[in-house]
């Protein structure tokens, strides 16, 4: 079956795209005296029309032909791939046998124990979200946004703000919230039957059975990633980012324009950029790496995870790589580690504000909406403030150049 798949998705475009389909018109009047035929001439008349028809399709087929067929069928179609069907991963107990293995915080050692582990069950997907229009020639920019399922504040508030699935500036945007689960028992099937019916609603929810923590941030992008290749080969640019950050997704839209190519064909790996990293080797730190896990005493350039963007073609390069470099806890760490074993390089943009923005004076409000119009994103923002600044920057009567005028 799998090799008549080709020749059904061309069939299908050509099917789709009949105006365009120079087949030579059956004259019926010269037939028509073999559907006034009766009995015996039955049977000859169907072959008749047989013959016809095939040689109409085969003459379709040649001239259509996928060497001669440009414009058919879209290049960007969500190909018919189905993502491996996932099993369980069991602890690697060889992990005990690192130096000092039972000196390392729990949640270390549970990282080491799976480490190895690249596949869980899926249990939200949507198979559906990345459909367009074949031959539409449409940018279509996809927000990631990494959310724990407890979540449900941040996500709603997100829907209703930035993360609205919207046409902006001729660009399709759609949003997709990644999440693991939490919690065991009756509290894990709790929360997994709120998601499952936040998603039945908004279509919006990627959920894998893994523990949902801080070290398996970077687990969730491979899976992510992974997803993307199999579910959405059709989005030109993605924004990964946390539910706590401030997005002004219109701006991302001018910027990506803004650089001329808009199919997500190029590298393009855009945030806060962060040069002379160190690991942390104070094991009491959220971001402690032992050696054992990252020996180099310097990071690999990065962007912040809070938020940054990047186009197909460097998200598939970043997948690539991962299938030969271990698992690292730090999620967006991981990424620039990728990144060079890709040979792509970060880069910066000063309107993405990981850690915060800086505010000129100590007098002024910090969450002024003028402070945030001309930005890309702001990071660790509570739902009600990300609610009332995206209202706040589209007032109609806001006027930023006599704030300005006035200090």
């Amino acid at each position: 079956m799998s090799s008549l798949l080709p020749l059904y998705t061309h069939l299908s475009g050509v099917i789709k795209h009949l105006e365009n389909i120079r087949c030579p018109q059956v004259i019926m009047e010269k037939v028509s005296w073999i559907y006034r035929m009766r009995g015996r001439r039955r049977a000859l008349d169907i072959i008749t029309l047989l013959i016809i028809n095939t040689m109409c399709l085969v003459l379709i087929l040649k001239i259509f032909a996928p060497e001669h067929c440009e414009k058919i069928t879209s290049p960007k179609s969500v190909r018919e791939a189905q993502p491996p069907e996932s099993t369980s991963c069991e602890q690697n107990m060889s992990a005990t046998k690192i130096e000092g293995f039972f000196d390392f915080p729990l949640i270390i050692q549970d990282f080491l124990y799976y480490r190895h582990c690249r596949q869980f069950p899926m249990l939200l997907n949507l198979p559906n979200k990345c459909n367009i229009p074949k031959g539409s020639g449409e940018t279509f920019f996809l927000l990631a946004i990494k959310s724990s399922p407890k979540n449900y504040e941040r996500r709603a508030v997100l829907r209703k703000t930035w993360a609205a699935e919207r046409w902006q500036n001729g660009m399709r945007i759609r949003t997709v919230f990644l999440t693991g689960t939490t919690g065991v028992g009756f509290e894990k099937k709790r929360i997994n039957k709120l998601l499952k019916l936040e998603n039945n609603k908004y279509k919006d929810i990627l959920q894998w059975d893994f523990t949902e923590s801080f070290y398996n941030l970077t687990l969730k992008q491979i899976l992510f990633l992974d997803w993307m290749q199999n579910w959405c080969p059709t989005a030109d640019f993605f924004l990964n980012g946390d539910d706590d950050v401030f997005a002004n997704t219109e701006n991302m839209v001018d910027f990506l324009k803004g650089k001329g190519d808009i199919d997500g064909s190029r590298h393009l790996y855009i945030g806060h950029l962060l040069l002379d990293s160190e690991p942390i080797r104070d094991n009491s730190s959220k971001y402690f790496i032992p050696e054992v896990i990252e020996a180099s005493n310097l990071y690999d350039p990065y962007c912040s995870g809070g938020g940054y963007l990047f186009s197909r073609f460097t998200g598939r390069a970043i997948y690539q790589m991962s299938q030969s470099i271990p698992l690292m806890p730090i999620d967006d760490v991981y990424m620039g580690m990728c990144l060079k074993q890709a040979g792509l390089t970060p880069s910066d943009h000063q309107g993405v504000w990981a850690d915060g923005l800086i505010i000129p004076s100590d007098k002024m409000d910090i969450y002024d909406p003028c402070h945030y119009k001309d930005i890309i994103l702001g990071h660790k923002f509570l739902p009600h403030q990300i609610f009332l600044l995206w209202n706040e920057i589209h007032r109609k009567d806001l006027n930023c150049a006599k704030k300005e005028l006035s200090h």
